[in-house]
């Protein structure tokens, strides 16, 4: 593939750090096309998870979550989700970037746009273990701002109390009553979640790009539709190979678990049978498919524009 990408060994260090930023700056701009695009179908997910006793479909929790608590209710979170999927996006692409180039010089190749879907899909996996770092607390905080409603009503009878809590008071209140681990409750969880999910979501993006890019053309040339479906299939595979640990991760979280993840996952198949770790599936490969889209629109156009801008070629 032709390319007029400088290889990192030709780059100043002032470069280097340049080059990082934009992926990061990028990767921050694709979360927030993600939360903008896919919040409610989120919040329907992380209910159906962790509350399917209460919901018989996802529909069915899609129309009372609006008739219980109005629109509103289906965009609980979305302060934190933001700041989780920036976090996270900033993050992951910037380490996406930096372990695409360490792949290259491993294998010797002039340019990253010469490694293949699964080199890009190995430097995703690696590159997944700095975002968890900082999607865990966030996303803790969404997922209990998201079944804030269902947690007052749980323990209404032997409480009393009514959970109505922002980001940010609730952020308060769990680093009182637990400290800074307990916002990296679920962490071992996310980790086994994000690390073989982000595998698949690159890979699954850049084979998509493969297929469909035959002419090997720069990915700002390509038809905006292309980027969107090659991120749909990417973020498609990101969940269909990873759901059962989102599962645990949301039940971890939310219900405020010590319980080490495999014993809940047991626990759940236990008591609920094997199904209970796809519940909320449809609504989010519904929901990833579009965000997905988006997520690698935004962050394939924001990065060609701040390299242009900035005179360092891709």
């Amino acid at each position: 593939m032709k390319s007029n990408s400088q290889s990192p060994e030709n780059l100043t260090y002032y470069q280097r750090l340049i080059v990082s930023a934009i992926d990061l700056t990028a990767g921050s701009l694709g979360g927030v096309a993600v939360v903008a695009v896919g919040q409610p179908l989120d919040t329907v997910k992380v209910k159906m998870q962790t509350f399917p006793q209460l919901y018989r479909t996802s529909w069915n929790c899609f129309l009372r979550t609006t008739h219980n608590e109005g629109v509103r209710g289906l965009y609980a979170g979305t302060v934190p989700a933001i700041v989780a999927n920036v976090a996270e996006n900033s993050v992951v692409f910037a380490a996406y970037g930096v372990c695409q180039r360490i792949i290259q010089n491993i294998l010797q190749k002039n340019t990253v746009e010469e490694l293949t879907p699964f080199e890009n899909a190995s430097a995703g996996f690696f590159a997944a273990f700095f975002s968890s770092l900082t999607l865990c607390p966030t996303e803790l905080v969404k997922c209990r701002l998201q079944a804030i409603n269902e947690i007052g009503l749980a323990s209404k009878n032997q409480l009393g109390v009514q959970c109505k809590l922002g980001p940010w008071s609730l952020t308060k209140q769990i680093i009182k009553s637990e400290g800074i681990p307990g916002l990296y409750r679920g962490f071992s969880s996310t980790v086994f979640r994000e690390m073989p999910g982000y595998f698949f979501f690159f890979g699954g993006y850049e084979a998509t790009l493969c297929l469909l890019n035959r002419e090997g053309r720069p990915k700002q040339e390509l038809n905006p539709l292309i980027l969107l479906l090659s991120g749909g299939v990417g973020g498609v595979s990101l969940w269909l190979s990873i759901y059962p640990f989102d599962v645990v991760k949301s039940r971890i979280q939310v219900e405020n678990l010590k319980t080490p993840m495999f014993t809940v996952m047991r626990k759940i198949i236990n008591n609920e049978g094997p199904r209970a770790l796809f519940k909320g599936l449809g609504p989010t490969l519904l929901r990833t498919f579009p965000t997905s889209g988006a997520l690698f629109l935004t962050f394939e156009y924001s990065k060609w524009l701040m390299h242009y801008l900035s005179g360092i070629p891709q």
